[in-house]
């Protein structure tokens, strides 16, 4: 079979020895998790399965749609010898939910939560040359707390929630690493200073090494630095950009510059390398204004849920990925919400290309108190841990220009401080101690609970262009929609205080052609958005100019963000289909919303 996902799944830290583990592993079903009881690690599974794919879908080749409580995979894997002397590092991009993973028989890792990367060094375990028999368990529940995004815990798809994911869903890989080696560098732009800094971690601290970054253009090399690496558990470098090599990474122009990362040791000899790139790009905040590199740039954003029908949060292709964000650009927006799961970072490096806007995101719809014992997402420490996780991950890719740890949370305002207001704010800090550099939106939607979260927004489906505007024109008064309301009319956020102000979801117009003679069964199973299926397409465009209108006529208002990108199982209310095919006059659409805002008048 031709191996799916093939491509390097790091793409800003990408060293040259490694081996992608994807293709046909063993695997079986554990629906009531006493595998390890019953001896499942010791021995050969039942199934074959295609990694990355989860079970779940049609490309793993098992589309088992039912509650799988627990999976085992097993695969066994020569490690290249001409890896001689180095170590081998297991790397998976992503296993929701709780993994434990066995190599030759010795467990070497183990990592909760479904939507970041874990890794483990195999020294000791499995050398070069020799034959490594790797065995996961992955255990996922629709009952407790874990963080899920939009997955469903009743049998069947509903509203706006879809099909599980269950166990390996990225791409799981084997890399070479020296024994003293570099990590992941965090890669800051300063464009007031016209320069780069960089921060690279260093396995060990070796007297008299060095630690050395050259930044590149086309035009061949723009600068080199170098500094000790024996100090500092994360040596620091500064890459200043002569005047006439300065180029801003912009949606018009997302120029990259490339950066090669070398540990030197006390001979002079290059013992580590990695290939990286940056993107030279500011954000900033003015009054309600959100800056890119000090321009008002209106953010057209789209929600995008990452699905497709054959492989559900897996992307099935790289080109898939790239044809998301080009569909959307030919829909005239010119970034997403990343809508209740993290990304796999191919689709960032894209984003990063293309001159993409995009705001990072936790997938956690639905969280409450955590005061209930029920199947919703309930807040605890994990949440926070994941989403470190994600933040240093991406924390160098310039076209994420904000973050939104939670969404559409619905603590009340009383006397009691409840489990979900503790996360919220953990996360709110913990996020802008992780990165002091781009704006931080405490909760989306309605909760707005850290009174100094630096981005204000609500959701509002109203369908009726002409009340859509009444309710949010309250924003000229220091009064936006969203200020105020709630469960019991009792207020479920903070008094806004004059921050950046967008409306963070809109739209979701019930549209789908096949189904518009049998609108008055509404039967939402099957077909479901936001309000009142619109009548014919010349409704739809009627009411997404009229929404679309309102929001761009608003000098105070610096983006929005249209629900959604594509339709997604019974939810439909996408631009396109859920397959990728078109179902909508997209010149059309892109005509409705391109022409210029009143904030980018300012």
């Amino acid at each position: 079979m031709t191996q799916p996902r093939p491509e390097y799944p790091r793409p800003q830290f990408v060293r040259p020895d490694w081996l992608n583990l994807n293709g046909e592993w063993q695997f079986e079903v554990d629906r009531s998790d006493s595998g390890l009881e019953r001896g499942v690690r010791d021995r050969e599974l039942a199934q074959r399965i295609v990694v990355p794919f989860a079970p779940e879908t049609e490309l793993s080749g098992i589309e088992d749609v039912d509650f799988l409580e627990a999976v085992w995979y097993r695969t066994t894997v020569t490690i290249p010898a001409d890896w001689s002397g180095k170590d081998a590092v297991l790397h998976f991009q992503a296993v929701d939910h709780d993994a434990t993973v066995w190599v030759n028989g010795v467990e070497v890792v183990r990592h909760r939560g479904g939507f970041t990367p874990f890794s483990a060094n195999l020294s000791g375990v499995a050398a070069p040359g020799e034959e490594a028999l790797i065995v996961v368990r992955a255990r996922d529940t629709r009952h407790g707390v874990q963080a899920r995004g939009k997955q469903v815990t009743t049998y069947f798809n509903h509203g706006c929630l879809y099909t599980r994911t269950t166990g390996i869903w990225q791409t799981v890989w084997l890399e070479a690493v020296p024994a003293v080696h570099l990590g992941r560098p965090r890669i800051t732009p300063d464009v007031a200073g016209s320069s780069f800094h960089l921060a690279v971690p260093v396995s060990a601290n070796k007297p008299g090494w060095k630690v050395r970054a050259i930044l590149s253009d086309a035009d061949g090399e723009v600068v080199r630095s170098e500094v000790r690496a024996d100090l500092d558990l994360a040596p620091r470098l500064v890459l200043p950009v002569p005047a006439d090599r300065v180029r801003l990474w912009d949606t018009d122009d997302p120029h990259l510059y490339d950066v090669r990362l070398e540990l030197i040791d006390a001979d002079g000899n290059i013992v580590d390398g990695a290939d990286s790139y940056a993107g030279l790009r500011s954000v900033s905040i003015n009054g309600q204004a959100i800056l890119i590199n000090g321009r008002h740039v209106f953010q057209r954003l789209v929600l995008d849920q990452g699905y497709w029908p054959e492989s559900l949060m897996t992307a099935p292709s790289e080109e898939a990925l790239v044809a998301d964000i080009e569909l959307s650009l030919a829909a005239g927006f010119n970034g997403a919400r990343l809508h209740q799961k993290v990304f796999e970072e191919r689709f960032l490096y894209h984003a990063d290309r293309l001159g993409y806007l995009v705001w990072g995101e936790f997938g956690d719809w639905g969280s409450g108190t955590g005061d209930t014992g029920d199947d919703n997402q309930q807040p605890t420490a994990s949440y926070v841990t994941q989403w470190l996780e994600a933040v240093e991950r991406d924390y160098s890719h310039p076209s994420i220009i904000g973050w939104c740890p939670l969404n559409e949370t619905h603590q009340l305002l009383h006397d009691r401080i409840t489990q979900l207001d503790d996360v919220t704010r953990a996360m709110f800090l913990a996020t802008k101690a992780a990165d002091s550099t781009r704006p931080v939106l405490d909760a989306s939607g309605y909760s707005h609970r850290v009174p100094e979260t630096d981005v204000w927004d609500s959701h509002n489906y109203e369908q009726d262009p002409v009340e859509f505007g009444r309710q949010m024109a309250g924003l000229a008064d220091g009064a936006p929609y969203g200020n105020t309301g709630g469960h019991e009319q009792r207020p479920i956020s903070l008094a806004y205080d004059g921050q950046p102000y967008f409306c963070s979801e809109f739209g979701g117009i019930w549209w789908n052609p096949e189904a518009a003679a049998a609108a008055a069964g509404n039967d939402t199973n099957e077909s479901w958005g936001y309000g009142h299926r619109v009548a014919d397409e010349e409704a739809f465009y009627t009411r997404f100019t009229g929404l679309v209108d309102v929001l761009l006529d608003n000098p105070r208002m610096f983006g929005y963000c249209y629900t959604q990108l594509t339709d997604v199982f019974q939810e439909e209310n996408g631009i396109y289909r859920f397959d990728r095919t078109t179902k909508l006059d997209v010149p059309r659409i892109k005509a409705a919303q391109t022409r210029p805002a009143a904030y980018e008048k300012d």
